[in-house]
Formats: structure tokens, C-alpha cells, sequence
């Protein structure tokens, strides 16, 4: 989700859990959540940005998500790559496994080797 504010990231991160909700449904799953208005705002400059689209629910709007949540994320971190890591995975996975190095399971590095193991034969 390249170029969201805070606030749109969370609306976001709402509508992907709820497949869809109304300003008022956005409004009331937000922890420390702005003015009514406000939701309606932030909907719109989403909406705007491509991100969601509204359908009509009687007399409301209910806003759904346009791209999928995997897509969402697959360009997060490319940006995220390209931005902050020179456009280079591996320092990305460096910075990974410095920062939960303490918290990782055997199970989630073995499934992690796994992924690499995976990318290794699909680039071959």
C-alpha cells in the first residue's frame, strides 16, 4: 500500500478484514478514531488514489478494497526494498532477522530456508 498515511493504512487494513464496510462500520472498527466526517474524507482520497471503490447500499456508501490484499503487499515492500534497501532483498532479510532474531521460532526459520530453497529452483 505505496504512498497511504497512517489513517489510510488502518481503513485499509479494515476493509481487507471485512471485505467491505460502510464510513460508519470504518469509524467504529478504528481504535482513537477521528470525526465521522473525517472517515468519510480519508474514504474519499482513497477512492481517489485507486485504492477502494464505493457501491451503493441503500442510502450509504460501503467501500471495498480494488486490489487485492496480496498485491497490496507485494507492492508495499518493493517499495519499501527499492526506498530504504537500495533495491537489494538481501539487505531487506538482514535487517529481518536483526530486528526478531531473539523472537523467531525453529519452525519459522526452517520455513523461511524453505521460501529460499523454493526461489533458488524457480530461478534456476
Amino acid at each position: 500500500m505505496t504512498g497511504l498515511s497512517r489513517r489510510e493504512r488502518q481503513i485499509m487494513e479494515i476493509l481487507y478484514q471485512r471485505g467491505k464496510a460502510s464510513a460508519s462500520d470504518v469509524r467504529e472498527s478504528m481504535k482513537d478514531a477521528p470525526s465521522y466526517s473525517a472517515v468519510r474524507a480519508l474514504l474519499r482520497v482513497l477512492e481517489d488514489k485507486g485504492h477502494v471503490k464505493h457501491e451503493a447500499d441503500g442510502l450509504k456508501y460501503v467501500y471495498v478494497p480494488v486490489v487485492n490484499r496480496d498485491k497490496a503487499k507485494r507492492s508495499a515492500v518493493k517499495q519499501l526494498v527499492d526506498t530504504f534497501f537500495s533495491d537489494s532483498p538481501d539487505q531487506i532479510v538482514a535487517a529481518l532477522l536483526d530486528v526478531s532474531a531473539k523472537r523467531l521460532t525453529r519452525e519459522e526459520l526452517d520455513r523461511m530456508a524453505e521460501m529460499i530453497e523454493q526461489a533458488r529452483k524457480e530461478g534456476k
